[in-house]
């Protein structure tokens, strides 16, 4: 039985990899949720290279946008690790598009990944958090879902109703001691912005008072931190880790 455990979905690269590798370097056995085995293998690599050939991990491939798929991974981590102390619900996709010409099949995918899927982590989490009277729920948004963007319609919604389902579940669950709070990042260098027009880039950068994109690893930290016993009095917030792009 593992002293401390996290369960993280969209593991497999960028935030998520990201995420796992800090929390395995501060003690947590850490269970990899994702579609891609391969690439959760390569994450697996990485948590050993920063955490040591002793951290605990397990592997689960699964469809998070799949509530029974996100059930089973959960109770085969559970039976790996005795416990969980840390659930992020990381994953998600983004997929630009005017909201004139948006599929209806994008708008449900988009809704599948980014929105259910947390709440089927939440969901799957939550039972043995009351039980243990104890535990700390991370869902990763995004500024989109606060300050919203053009032709982000569909990403913005999802990602502000991570904010709605983080506050409601903040207030469900804190009678047992489980805090749930979320980070909203702006311009982070992962794959996902790597394919940003210049253009857009360019107005990102230009509204950053830091000068410069943040990386996965300034999201990590925030993520721990919102996990560890330094963060026990904080639930139902939203971090934001966009370098000061919402101050102006």
């Amino acid at each position: 039985m593992a002293e401390r455990a996290a369960f993280i979905t969209g593991a497999s690269r960028g935030i998520g990899r990201a995420i796992a590798v800090d929390l395995a370097a501060h003690g947590y056995a850490v269970a990899l949720c994702g579609r891609d085995e391969a690439a959760l293998a390569e994450t697996a690599v990485a948590v050993r290279e920063r955490a040591g050939a002793g951290a605990e991990i397990s592997i689960q491939v699964a469809d998070v946008a799949d509530q029974g798929a996100v059930d089973a991974a959960v109770a085969a981590a559970l039976a790996a690790f005795g416990r969980i102390d840390v659930a992020v619900a990381n994953a998600g996709q983004s997929q630009d598009g005017l909201i004139l010409r948006f599929k209806p099949a994008d708008l449900d995918r988009l809704i599948d990944v980014n929105l259910k899927s947390a709440f089927y982590l939440c969901a799957a989490v939550a039972k043995p958090m009351l039980k243990q009277r104890g535990g700390s729920i991370v869902v990763v948004s995004s500024i989109v879902g606060i300050g919203g963007n053009p032709g982000q319609s569909v990403y913005a919604a999802t990602k502000a109703g991570l904010l709605g389902l983080t506050r409601s579940l903040a207030k469900e669950l804190g009678s047992r001691n489980v805090r749930v709070n979320a980070v909203a990042p702006g311009l982070i260098e992962t794959a996902m912005t790597s394919e940003l027009p210049d253009a857009a880039r360019k107005g990102f950068l230009d509204g950053i008072a830091l000068g410069r994109p943040g990386t996965p690893d300034d999201v990590a930290g925030v993520v721990t931190f919102l996990a560890s016993d330094a963060a026990r009095y904080v639930t139902g917030q939203t971090i934001v880790v966009d370098g000061g792009y919402l101050t102006h």
